[in-house]
């Protein structure tokens, strides 16, 4: 299902998604980067998924449109190869909670964490 309004919002780091039936939702940019359709993300084939960590920072730079059929994102991590149509957008929108705590409990169970990780570097 497309869209017909796609705003992002770059304040509070969301993507809003407006459809024709009245249904309004917003996406966190981290959200969408640990969910980026990508092959980096998802591998080429079952069972190749990467767990994202260190995400809850990343913003979303730039939306293009792809086509008629998707938008490709471009995040703050320098992530953007992933392109976004509009079933799998609709996909994320409506199955939010039960991904993010799908993916929340991947990241515990790996003993990893939304937070990026910082590298001292002693001089």
């Amino acid at each position: 299902m497309k869209p017909q309004q796609i705003r992002l919002h770059r304040k509070s780091g969301t993507l809003e998604l407006g459809y024709a039936d009245g249904a309004s939702y917003e996406l966190t940019a981290e959200y969408l980067r640990v969910h980026s359709p990508s092959a980096e993300v998802q591998g080429h084939g079952p069972g190749q998924r990467t767990l994202q960590e260190g995400k809850r920072d990343v913003r979303i730079n730039d939306i293009e449109p792809q086509g008629n059929y998707a938008i490709k994102l471009c995040f703050s991590d320098g992530h953007d190869s992933g392109i976004f149509t509009w079933t799998y957008l609709y996909e994320l929108a409506t199955r939010h909670d039960e991904l993010w705590n799908s993916y929340l409990r991947e990241l515990e169970a790996a003993g990893k964490s939304r937070n990026p990780r910082f590298i001292a570097i002693s001089r």
